[in-house]
């Protein structure tokens, strides 16, 4: 069964000043924050899309490290 949320991280800015962006597919948000803050300590904010169903690449939420997730799912 696929993930449920597809999630675009941005990390960085690049030397030029563009953004430097990683992609992940995830179930729970709540491990995924944690996850970035030990893998990627100068992440910015993060998109969540949908995954799957009829709302499959639809944005969902989107959150900073000062507004993180409250529960594990939206």
């Amino acid at each position: 069964m696929p993930k449920k949320y597809k999630v675009i991280v941005k990390i960085k800015n690049n030397l030029y000043g563009t953004a430097y962006c990683v992609k992940y597919r995830v179930d729970d948000l709540l491990k995924f924050t944690l996850f970035l803050d030990k893998k990627w300590v100068e992440w910015k904010w993060f998109n969540v899309f949908s995954n799957v169903g009829v709302n499959k690449g639809k944005q969902l939420a989107n959150f900073t490290k000062k507004s993180r997730p409250e529960t594990k799912f939206v």
